[in-house]
Parts: structure tokens; C-alpha cells; sequence
């Protein structure tokens, strides 16, 4: 039985049964349908699904080889098939494989850490009070949420991120900083991203000089010292790790210098830690897993096009952008892995913002709207602020909402009536430590990796982002007096443009 059968089949049986129904039928949901790894705790008890419907969805996953390719993935072999390569970011936060080929990625990441933390550690001590970090995608979501939701230690350089080429971008990281101390670096992977390398462009001769305080992280070396880089200043990124997979590498260079070698470390040690659970225990108590399989039953079995993701924790409100470009990019494919047409819908749209503040936005449709949204909503145990009162305030919107999307509540009144039936995954932390937040980040992971493999497509590819950009190449001579693109509309848009340029 194919995906969409089997997962027809649950419907069918499931129709006219409610949320509301499913909840007050069993007891036990609460419990049964939630689970422990470490620091993270899951409860899926709100998702319109029953016992027998997980247990088809855990047979499914068992069918389409979710545990084994996990296993190959992190043995090295070869699952970026469009590319022939590994996806081996397991291995830069652990030793987790016997197979040669992971064994020595993770020596080589191993010691590149140790060289990044040495960088660290001196940038620290030099008197330099701002770093620039210019990358874009994978180069600085994954950095500029983890040092927003950490915070710097207390003494150490202010982290400005800029990633889009936008002019108004760079000068606004600058403003009022002191060239003489602060540093700058260049992330990329090819060393050829446009935007990056315009920024840098303007960073450098901001900075004026040559590549002092200057470093960079790219897989072509060669190209990072060409510009004046020095080459004890340049630091590697392997074709084995996607971008937005890569901020436990030396993408994490920004991190490591505003949360300290150590507190890097426990960050990827708590991926690590969650990897290993992963490996190693029964697929009914993987929570990526669960999450996995509850993702496409909302986006297959009840043909939901978008997911909000909800952070009950202002540290995390960056959060949502991060795992747009984890998710889509990973999963917003149309074709299986060996190129044939995928017969069921793949990615939805992720979306989403930091609570109590969305509750005062978009809520409103997700209570009444006509659609239905699944939501993530996401909060943490205990505050590190002395707050208490606040705190307790926020939890209790997290819980009440979570509730009232679920249930509703009926009034003769159908302005005032809420239909409920709004399913909901609550993810909660103990605290916000960089383990936990390792272990937050792991779990997205490896949820988009299982879907992939239900999907039967592949995760760690990107061309779609690829078409965009050499138009774009081709679009700039044009702009700036050359020969006309070729495309009509284009063609009249930039003569448009001409004829407002001041």
C-alpha cells in the first residue's frame, strides 16, 4: 500500500470523528502521546489522530526504511544522490559511527574546532569589540539565531549580522562602530555568493585595510586569500555539509566568539547527545519522528498547506525564519530521487513569530479563519530572569492557547463561536541552554529528514535557488547600460527603472 493509501485509509475511517472527540475518548491521550529525549519534551495529544491511525504511521514509516536511512546517513554513505555526496552534520557534533567515512569527517571537524576555538580565543583577548558576519541562507540563519536566542558572554565582541545586499543593510551593521576594532567575517561556501561578496566588498574598504581583522569561512581557500585573507585566518567548510545544516561547523565562528569555546561546545553536545538518542532508541520514542509522521499526516491525510511555529520565548522569536529555510529549502521538492513526479504534496509553507505578540496579530484567523493551520507551539520551562509573575503570565497564555485552538468553545453567537478542531504540537525545553537549544535545533533536523525519506525525495539539494541567481547575473550588465536581457517584460521594467533613477 502506497503513502496516500494508507493514509486515505485512516481518513476514512476517522470521518466525522472531531479533535474534541479523539480528546474526550481516551484518558490517556495526554500521556500516551507524549514523550522525553533529554532536556526537550513533546506531547502531540492535540493532533486530530488516534492510536490506531500513529500505529499506521509508525508502520509506514517502518515500510519506507525511516530508521535505516537515518542509520545510512550517518554512516557516511552516500544520500545526497543529485549530488553524490554525504550529508554528515552529525559528525561535526559527534563521534556517532564506526564507518570510516564518518570517523573521519568527524576527526577532520574535530580539528577544525579546535583551530576555530584558538581563533576564538585570541579575537577575544585583541581589543576587538564588533565583528561583522557576512554570509547569507544556511552562511547566517542558522549563527544569527543561535547568538540571538544565547546571548553574548559578558565582555565579548558584539556579533552584527548582515545578509542581504541591500546597501541599507551594511551601513546600518556599521553605524556608529570603530573601524579600528572591529573584525570581519566572510562566510561562504563557494566564495562566489553575490551578495556576500558585495558586502565584503564595502566592508573591507570600510574597515581599510587588506585583511587585517579580516577572516573568512569558505571551501575555497584559494579564493578567501586571493582577496588578502590571511590563510591562518581562513577556515574550512566541506562539500559533505549543506548551509543549513552547517552552524555546528566552522559557520559557527560567529557563535563561538560571542557565546565562548565552551558554551559551543555544550551546544553541540546537546545535538549530539539528541543524535545519539535518535540512533539508538525505538522509533516510539524518537519525538523527530513522531513530528515527522504527524507532518505529513497534516500535510497528506488532511491536506493542510502551511504550519505556524509559535515560540513562547522571546529568545526564540527568530526561530520561525531559521526553520523556514531548514524546512522548504530541504523539503520543497516536486520530484523523487531517482527524478520521477511526486504523487503527494510535499512541503507545506512554514511561518510564524514569537508568542505572547502573535497572539495580537495573526491569531485571529487561526481561531476563525476557514482554514485549518497546525501549529508548533513552543516554550520553555524555567526563565533566567527574575520575573516570575511574567513568566508564569506566559506560560499560561501557551497552555490556554494550545487548549482553546483544540476545543473552542460554542456560542449561540457565531461571531462569537469557536469551532476548534485546530491541532497542535506543544515542544517544551526545562531551560534555554545551549544544550537544549542543540537538542531543539537536532530535533527539526532529523524531522525533515524522515519526511524526505516518506516522501522519497531529496533533503540535501537545493537547485531550486540556483535559477534565480544566474538571471540575476545576467540581469546586472543590463541595468547598468548593456545589452537588453531578452525578456520583454524584464527589458521594460529596467527601462522603467532608468527613467527613475535620480
Amino acid at each position: 500500500m502506497g503513502l496516500q493509501d494508507a493514509l486515505e485509509a485512516q481518513v476514512k475511517r476517522l470521518e466525522g470523528t472531531t479533535l474534541q472527540d479523539l480528546l474526550r475518548a481516551d484518558a490517556t491521550r495526554a500521556g500516551s502521546f507524549s514523550l522525553r529525549a533529554g532536556p526537550l519534551y513533546a506531547n502531540f495529544a492535540r493532533q486530530d489522530y488516534d492510536k490506531a491511525a500513529v500505529d499506521a504511521l509508525f508502520d509506514l514509516a517502518e515500510t519506507r526504511g525511516v530508521r535505516a536511512a537515518f542509520k545510512r546517513m550517518v554512516d557516511g554513505e552516500e544520500v545526497n544522490v543529485t549530488e553524490h555526496r554525504p550529508a554528515l552534520h552529525t559528525a561535526l557534533r559527534g563521534d556517532l559511527s564506526p564507518a570510516k567515512t564518518a570517523h573521519e569527517a568527524y576527526e577532520v571537524a574535530k580539528a577544525t574546532r579546535e583551530r576555530m576555538l584558538g581563533l576564538v580565543r585570541e579575537l577575544r583577548a585583541s581589543g576587538v569589540r564588533d565583528v561583522i558576519s557576512l554570509g547569507i541562507g544556511g552562511s547566517d540563519l542558522g549563527p544569527r539565531f543561535v547568538v540571538d536566542a544565547l546571548g553574548s558572554d559578558d565582555g565579548a565582541p558584539r556579533v552584527h549580522f548582515v545578509s542581504n545586499v541591500d546597501g541599507h543593510a551594511l551601513a546600518r551593521a556599521i553605524e556608529g562602530l570603530d573601524p579600528a576594532t572591529t573584525a570581519l567575517i566572510i562566510i561562504s561556501k563557494s566564495f562566489g555568493t553575490q551578495e556576500t561578496l558585495a558586502n565584503a566588498k564595502v566592508a573591507r574598504a570600510w574597515l581599510g585595510d587588506e585583511g587585517a581583522r579580516t577572516y573568512a569561512v569558505t571551501s575555497k581557500p584559494d579564493k578567501a586569500e586571493a582577496i588578502g585573507v590571511a590563510a591562518e585566518r581562513v577556515l574550512p567548510m566541506w562539500d559533505w555539509v549543506g548551509g543549513r545544516y552547517s552552524l555546528w561547523s566552522a559557520v559557527g565562528f560567529p557563535i563561538a566568539i560571542a557565546i565562548g569555546p565552551e558554551r559551543f561546545d555544550a551546544l553541540l553536545r546537546g545535538a549530539g547527545d539528541y543524535d545519539r538518542h535518535c540512533l539508538e532508541a525505538p522509533a516510539r520514542d524518537n519525538p523527530s519522528l513522531w513530528h515527522a509522521l504527524t507532518a505529513v499526516w497534516n500535510r497528506d491525510a488532511r491536506g493542510r498547506g502551511s504550519l505556524a511555529v509559535v515560540p513562547y520565548d522571546d529568545r526564540l522569536k527568530l526561530l520561525p525564519a531559521y526553520l523556514q529555510q531548514l524546512v522548504m529549502e530541504s523539503l520543497g521538492k516536486s520530484v523523487t530521487v531517482d527524478g520521477a513526479a511526486v504523487d503527494v504534496q510535499t512541503s507545506p509553507v512554514w511561518w510564524g513569530s514569537a508568542g505572547t505578540d502573535a497572539q495580537h496579530s495573526y491569531f485571529q484567523m487561526l481561531h476563525q479563519g476557514t482554514g485549518i493551520v497546525p501549529m508548533d507551539l513552543i516554550g520553555v520551562v524555567n526563565a533566567d530572569h527574575a520575573h516570575a509573575e511574567n513568566h508564569a503570565l506566559l506560560l499560561a497564555n501557551l497552555l490556554a492557547q494550545a487548549q482553546a485552538l483544540a476545543m473552542g468553545e460554542s456560542s449561540e453567537d457565531p461571531h462569537r463561536n469557536y469551532r476548534g478542531g485546530r491541532p497542535s504540537t506543544l515542544l517544551l525545553l526545562d531551560a534555554l541552554t545551549p544544550e537544549s537549544l542543540g537538542a531543539l535545533i537536532a530535533f527539526y533536523e532529523h524531522s525533515v529528514h524522515a519526511q524526505s525519506v516518506l516522501w522519497g525525495i531529496n533533503a540535501f539539494d537545493q537547485f531550486g535557488v540556483e535559477l534565480g541567481k544566474r538571471l540575476a547575473d545576467r540581469t546586472l550588465p543590463a541595468l547598468k547600460g548593456g545589452a537588453a536581457t531578452g525578456d520583454a517584460v524584464t527589458d521594460a521594467l529596467i527601462a522603467e527603472l532608468g527613467q527613475r533613477t535620480r
